[in-house]
């Protein structure tokens, strides 16, 4: 299986990876500043303990603790998430596919994963747009069900598909330090 994030050259990954990482750090620290008014007792984490409530009762309780600004910057955050979404997958797919170049010259196992990978990490930045579809539902139309459930599978995937991707990422620098090393 291939990802046309293959066809870039080793070179344009890599300067590929570094300006996406930046974005994506970037974008990072403004959820971090624009999030502090949603962390609550009954959303610890914020937004994303909104995402993972999981059900009814527990979503209900995250806004009824969220204060108008607390409910503003949900709402900024939801919208300046579809920003975040392609920077996040790309870089860690980006990830991906360098750790398979680095995994194939080494001879090390999994290799091939890479680009199925890559595109599990683009899949998971379309979870990500649904969860948010089913947030915004939420806050605009009160919290009922199936929403609160529909976030959650979403954000499920979503984190199991970047979690193997940055595992992979860096099983792939692992390789890398200790070709170089050896």
């Amino acid at each position: 299986m291939h990802h046309p994030l293959e066809k870039l050259t080793p070179s344009q990954r890599v300067k590929a990876f570094w300006a996406l990482l930046a974005l994506t750090v970037i974008i990072m620290l403004v959820f971090a500043i624009t999030g502090a008014p949603m962390n609550t007792d009954a959303a610890p984490q914020g937004i994303v303990s909104f995402e993972v409530a999981g059900s009814v009762s527990r979503a209900e309780a995250m806004l009824a603790s969220w204060d108008t600004p607390a409910q503003l910057a949900a709402a900024f955050g939801l919208g300046f998430d579809y920003l975040f979404m392609p920077a996040y997958s790309t870089t860690v797919a980006l990830g991906c596919i360098m750790a398979a170049g680095v995994l194939r010259r080494a001879k090390w196992p999994l290799a091939s994963a890479g680009a199925s990978l890559a595109w599990g990490l683009w899949a998971a930045a379309l979870f990500d747009a649904l969860e948010n579809v089913a947030l915004t539902i939420e806050m605009l139309s009160g919290v009922a069900a199936p929403w609160p459930q529909v976030a959650w599978v979403c954000a499920m995937v979503k984190f199991t598909l970047l979690i193997a991707g940055l595992i992979y990422a860096f099983y792939g620098l692992a390789a890398r330090l200790f070709v170089r090393v050896s």
